[in-house]
């Protein structure tokens, strides 16, 4: 309590007294503008709303529903509550101590209550949130002093499959009912409420897949695909005007949307005549995007979101690859080698180079008529990758569907199988791979007719295989029958001058996708950008470009719109002797750089402003090749009249 009382009046704390989560919190509590002589949380739901809440998440509720009912009756000896949260704090369900409910909601810690940390300051639901980890706030650790006569414990509900926060799980009560195991009790909650959700939800999907196998085999169509009422995409066939991946989210969609509503949503390339919602027991499931067998014959321009249309076939082609660089051009030229040879490649790149734009290239410009079947081996759980991989009979485990379905084995056959992220395949399910790759003969879970399958395997991963191997989780036999030939993807650190030719495919494209204008990237920003090493590749570049396209202030980009980490790019010193020279002149140049785009090009105030002579920096700025930077008034000048002048 005194350290908090020094921290309000912003004196010195001593952190070790308080803990690294709790000084954390009370830092982005005071940042937030949270006054810490609060007395309760707002309300950020009442009445009927309150209810549309509810509504909203009623998944999540039902999915709660007995944990709630079992553990209520445990804490009423405690006179502790438990309380179920929306991904945005907002309480939607709470029980427990009869008198310690009232006392909750008191400061509003009931239905509707906003227990973020940016409206509340450090407390249990708001803290976990932040940090998306479990978290245990006691007594005086709460930032808000009317609320310091509480302890709670907290624990993120996360959505199966992703790193999505649903909701947090929480136990609270007056600070004699704190224990240590409220922490561990509210982890277990939270898992337990997550197991329920991943089984409600492959029943959920089985369901709908069922419902599209019925609606394929009777439509002529050149392309489906089933969405999940989360808005994710569980299963593609065919060619589709907007490039889009098993496991990713509809772009644009919105939870508070019904899935009938999705057809105004649509983006752009997808029309609302192709959205079929799905239904089950009286209730929508998910939904349907049919394209007619005539779409297919239709000459579909490509979309203006960069990623062009599934029934353009330059969107499988190498054309699509933009980069003149001799590492990009060197992996064009192995993919081409690789075209219309039946033989497994493995594709090696770090996340974001476009690793698909090379598998899509590899088979398109093969037959753009056989099957392109992906699937990601790390965005589902080991149980379902199997039936996944393979399809299932009817009965063969708990919510197979009626009829059984193929899996994707059986759908790529004639063409080509993609597996993404084949490092996470599980160790146990590797040899079943590596049988089905060397007889071409699977079998559907629960079935004992072999189905032959003929198949072009094309593996991506950003892991290096062969370390996966010596660690014991990788096969080394699979290894080999998978990388049978390799290309790898260069990083865009690598490649050179193709980022000037990326940011002005991005500028472009999105500009027109989102109506905005083209931003301008000056000689220096351009060079500034290149001295950033873009851990997540071309599509870190791609979203900071529509970043800045979308929060444009003025036409030219200056550099306090870049992010703290490109406009603070540049290499650490070396410690390596050997690099020690080359380093100092990265450094340099970077130094140099920056200067003068904050100069606007001015050499005469770089200069004045890096404490060094003006003929000094231009001689600089001709050996890094930097007169691109320089404003009309300096960059037609040499190296020479600028000695003459001091």
């Amino acid at each position: 309590m005194l350290q908090w009382e020094r921290f309000v009046c912003g004196e010195p704390i001593t952190p070790s007294q308080v803990g690294d989560l709790v000084v954390s919190s009370w830092k982005r509590s005071a940042s937030s503008g949270v006054d810490p002589h609060g007395a309760s949380a707002p309300l950020a739901a009442t009445g009927d709303d309150v209810q549309h809440l509810r509504w909203r998440h009623r998944e999540l509720l039902r999915a709660s529903t007995g944990l709630i009912s079992t553990i209520k009756d445990l804490l009423v000896g405690s006179r502790s509550i438990l309380l179920l949260t929306s991904a945005d704090g907002v309480v939607l369900d709470v029980a427990g101590h009869p008198q310690t409910l009232g006392r909750g909601g008191d400061i509003n810690l009931a239905q509707g209550g906003d227990w973020r940390e940016s409206t509340v300051g450090t407390n249990g639901i708001g803290t976990a949130l932040a940090t998306r980890k479990p978290a245990q706030i006691h007594a005086a650790e709460h930032f808000c002093e009317g609320i310091k006569g509480w302890t709670c414990a907290a624990a993120p509900i996360n959505e199966p499959g992703s790193n999505a926060i649903l909701g947090v799980i929480d136990i609270s009560g007056p600070p004699d009912s704190f224990q240590h195991n409220n922490l561990t009790l509210a982890v277990a909650a939270a898992r337990q409420i997550e197991a329920v959700l991943t089984q409600n939800w492959t029943l959920e999907r089985a369901r709908l897949l069922e419902a599209c196998l019925h609606k394929l085999s009777a439509t002529d169509a050149a392309g489906l695909i089933a969405i999940d009422r989360r808005g994710r995409l569980v299963h593609l066939s065919g060619r589709f005007p907007v490039p889009m991946s098993v496991g990713e989210q509809l772009p644009g969609w919105d939870d508070r949307l019904s899935v009938e509503e999705w057809a105004q949503r649509l983006p752009e390339g997808l029309r609302s005549e192709w959205l079929h919602p799905v239904t089950a027991d009286g209730q929508t499931i998910g939904a349907m995007l049919i394209v007619p067998q005539r779409a297919r014959q239709t000459n579909i321009v490509r979309t203006a979101d960069n990623g062009g249309s599934e029934a353009d076939p330059q969107r499988s082609s190498f054309a699509r690859i933009l980069g003149m660089s001799a590492p990009i051009a060197a992996a064009i030229h192995r993919s081409r080698q690789l075209v219309g040879k039946r033989v497994p490649v493995l594709i090696e790149g770090e996340t974001g180079v476009g690793k698909e734009l090379f598998a899509r290239a590899i088979h398109g410009e093969e037959s753009l008529q056989k099957p392109f079947i992906t699937f990601n081996c790390g965005a589902a759980t080991r149980e379902l990758i199997a039936g996944e991989l393979f399809g299932h009979v009817r009965g063969a485990f708990t919510g197979a569907t009626n009829e059984g379905r193929p899996g994707r084995f059986e759908l790529a056959h004639g063409g080509t199988l993609c597996l993404d992220e084949i490092g996470e395949m599980p160790l146990e399910l590797q040899p079943v791979l590596l049988r089905a790759l060397e007889e071409g003969v699977i079998y559907r879970l629960g079935d004992s007719q072999p189905r032959r399958v003929e198949v072009r395997l094309l593996a991506m991963t950003n892991r290096n295989l062969l370390d996966e191997v010596a660690a014991g989780r990788f096969r080394r036999d699979l290894y080999h029958r998978v990388s049978v030939t390799r290309v790898r993807v260069p990083p865009l650190r690598e490649r050179g001058d193709d980022l000037d030719a990326l940011v002005q495919h991005f500028n472009a494209g999105l500009a027109q996708r989102h109506g905005v204008p083209e931003r301008i990237f000056s000689a220096g920003m351009l060079a500034l950008l290149r001295c950033y090493s873009w851990p997540g590749n071309v599509r870190e570049l791609r979203n900071f470009v529509e970043s800045l396209l979308l929060t444009a202030d003025h036409p030219e980009v200056a550099i306090d719109e870049l992010p703290y980490e490109i406009s603070n790019a540049g290499p650490t010193l070396a410690t390596e002797r050997e690099h020690t020279a080359a380093t100092l002149d990265d450094s340099e140049r970077i130094t140099i750089t920056r200067a003068l785009i904050g100069c606007q090009g001015n050499l005469t105030q770089a200069a004045r402003t890096l404490g060094i002579s003006r003929s000094t920096l231009y001689r600089k700025v001709e050996r890094y090749q930097l007169e691109g930077i320089l404003g009309p008034n300096d960059a037609g000048e040499t190296a020479e009249p600028a000695i003459q002048k001091h």
